[in-house]
């Protein structure tokens, strides 16, 4: 073993230790693998964790990871380990879109991949009949699923739920890092991804080079609910103003009020995906539920105005599709035994109740309310919810029609950061925007840049140009060549006549 790999090894173990943290360092078990949707190969590695960090010795899992090497002969030693959202996400399964992102920067840098203890193949917490999304499940239907998950994952060799919090899990974090003898690393996060980022920031200030946060989650946020009706609102403002969508939309506002007091309703509709009959029963919860999915980005609340006409035409089939519910779960879905065993214990820890100010919150804090009844909580420490400043540059990315995380959660961390924080905010963005026009390449340079005040003062100007999307506007069929724009002075006796052109 080379001595700057030891001195690294040495250096990151004392310093969690100084912590008071148990992280142990292996022999690295990385091995050749094939992962889908790569045509190269790739590192798989994992390394044992133990379930209850406060004893080290006891019941252990597994965490996995995936490293996707620099091919570079001149390959840096600082790796970007990119952290993924939810939270529930596996970010082994988004490696390959992470890996499309960031692909200048593996030029000359690995990239790492870690299941979070909870997702993926680290130990998972799936709900299965929660996840699939067959139908449109009511909120008292995802209640009820809720309690059959939580007996069933109870039931597992690792069932301590207590044990999947942001705060353990940033540990297994350090112990990759250790076990790779990786010196001062990236942290790329998205999403819930920022709060782990921020909380490895927190743990282990000395192992971070640079921190991207894009969709800022503060650890003093409750929910990821707090925007959605000011989300809401701004569209139908804005289509006011837009005069084509004001159009083909009058009065989206009002009409909004009026579909939502209209429910309950039965829908009878093909299914999206599988064009199959799907019936169920529209409840007031559920339209909410429905809207709120196609929030989270521009493409979604694009189509809104085109898919709430529908629905009070009384066709849901836009609103359904557009929101998700209905889809198989991908790379980026969600395993929701962790999800709920991050939200339970990280949610509640500073007070047993949950604002709720609009239709939004009090759904969200109703479901969450009662599903963490019973859910097992996780002991979160005082320090989680303090952003302390950063000697690290950090670089803070925000969506101006944000939904979950608005840019004043960026200015909040960004300010408590400290001088080395630097927050861009694009107006017209929704929610994540690493794969938003310029961003990636702005993100590249903030993480390329030699010097850390050349990283903090990188242009990023051109995130200005991105434009918001215009409402969608159903195409109107094409003419039929020689067909009459319309027919006139039909004779009386002939109106009941097919008229042929």
């Amino acid at each position: 073993m080379s001595k700057n790999l030891m001195h690294n090894l040495m250096s990151g173990l004392l310093s969690g230790l100084a912590l008071c943290t148990s992280v142990t360092v292996h022999a690295a078990t990385t091995r050749a693998c094939r992962l889908p949707d790569f045509p190269q190969e790739v590192q798989c590695g994992q390394i044992q964790r133990p379930l209850n960090p406060a004893q080290p010795q006891g019941k252990q899992i597994d965490i996995h990871y995936v490293v996707v090497p620099s091919q570079d002969r001149n390959k840096l030693p600082d790796a970007v380990f990119l952290l993924a959202g939810g939270p529930g996400q596996s970010a082994i399964k988004v490696a390959s879109w992470g890996t499309s992102l960031l692909s200048r920067l593996n030029r000359r840098r690995d990239l790492v991949f870690v299941d979070q203890r909870g997702t993926g193949r680290s130990a998972p917490l799936e709900c299965p009949a929660l996840e699939k999304a067959d139908e449109v499940l009511s909120p008292e239907q995802k209640t009820r699923l809720t309690d059959e998950c939580l007996q069933q994952l109870q039931k597992l060799t690792y069932g301590e739920l207590q044990y999947f919090s942001t705060s353990i899990a940033v540990q297994d974090l350090e112990a990759v890092r250790q076990q790779q003898g990786y010196g001062r690393i990236n942290l790329v996060g998205a999403s819930y991804g920022t709060r782990a980022g921020l909380e490895y920031l927190r743990q282990y200030p000395q192992s971070v080079r640079r921190i991207v946060l894009d969709g800022v989650v503060p650890p003093s946020m409750r929910l990821a609910i707090s925007d959605a009706q000011k989300a809401l609102d701004a569209l139908f403002k804005d289509c006011v103003k837009e005069p084509a969508c004001n159009a083909s939309y009058p009065d989206l506002a009002n009409r909004w009020k009026k579909l939502l007091a209209s429910q309950p309703q039965k829908v009878s509709m093909l299914h999206p995906r599988l064009g199959t009959p799907l019936k169920f029963e529209m409840t007031h919860d559920g339209l909410i539920g429905l809207v709120h999915g196609t929030l989270y980005n521009p493409t979604g609340l694009s189509t809104l105005p085109y898919a709430l006409t529908q629905a009070e035409q009384g066709n849901y089939a836009p609103l359904v599709t557009m929101s998700g519910a209905t889809n198989l779960p991908g790379p980026g879905g969600v395993s929701y035994g962790m999800h709920f065993s991050v939200w339970c214990g990280e949610a509640f820890a500073q007070s047993p109740t949950l604002p709720a100010n609009d239709e939004f919150e009090k759904l969200m804090v109703q479901m969450y309310t009662q599903t963490c009844k019973k859910w097992p909580r996780a002991d979160i420490p005082a320090g989680f919810f303090e952003v302390p400043a950063s000697a690290s540059p950090a670089l803070l990315l925000s969506g101006g029609v944000d939904p979950v995380t608005p840019t004043r959660y960026g200015e909040q961390v960004a300010k408590a950061l400290g001088p080395q924080a630097r927050h861009v905010q694009i107006e017209n963005a929704g929610h994540g925007l690493l794969a938003q026009g310029c961003v990636r390449d702005v993100v590249h340079r903030f993480l390329n840049a030699k010097q850390d005040d050349e990283a903090v003062k990188i242009d990023a100007s051109c995130v200005r140009q991105i434009p918001r999307a215009l409402a969608w506007q159903a195409p109107v069929p094409a003419k039929k060549t020689g067909t009459p724009d319309k027919v006139a002075d039909v004779p009386a006796s002939d109106k009941n006549k097919e008229v042929k052109p």
